[in-house]
């Protein structure tokens, strides 16, 4: 089961959360709907690179990420999306797209969006398509010590396409 290792390291640190299943949906955006959670409180791993090195970049689930932010947020002088062949064999444990957002069980940088570290709680892809993991912000942050930046805005509610913006 994808989500033992999760569960196994936040039981270790004592950490309160809720196991939360919901009907099988891909998009951060349609894990937020069938779980009846907002949005904004949807965190979604994106898979980036900066210069060269494997990253997540958490963000809400209704935003969307803008690569120059990043880079210039980040230190970085090149950033870009880590494409599916990249990181499929580095989560074997979880489905694709589904990582949850604690790179540091992975030996990689976490960088979170100011407007994700504002919510009180946070739910996200517990390494599957079907369940999630809500807990507090600031739990989420004690264990996995991520870099806040600016690098993501709202997407636009009629919007469709990918979630990311590139310049």
């Amino acid at each position: 089961m994808p989500i033992r290792r999760l569960r196994e390291f936040l039981d270790q640190a004592g950490v309160r959360y809720t196991l939360i299943r919901h009907s099988p949906a891909m998009t951060a955006q349609e894990v937020a709907a069938s779980a009846h959670i907002p949005g904004k409180e949807v965190a979604k791993t994106v898979m980036v690179f900066l210069n060269r090195q494997m990253a997540m970049a958490v963000l809400p689930a209704s935003y969307k990420v803008d690569f120059r932010r990043l880079r210039e947020a980040s230190g970085a002088e090149e950033a870009r999306l880590a494409t599916e062949a990249e990181f499929g064999e580095k989560f074997p444990e979880c489905e694709l797209g589904a990582m949850p957002p604690f790179g540091n069980l992975w030996g990689m940088e976490v960088y979170v969006a100011e407007s994700l570290a504002e919510d009180e709680e946070i739910a996200f892809n517990a390494g599957n398509h079907s369940e999630l993991i809500r807990l507090s912000y600031a739990d989420f942050e004690r264990l996995v010590e991520p870099k806040v930046i600016r690098f993501s805005e709202p997407a636009l509610p009629a919007a469709r396409g990918p979630d990311i913006w590139d310049d």
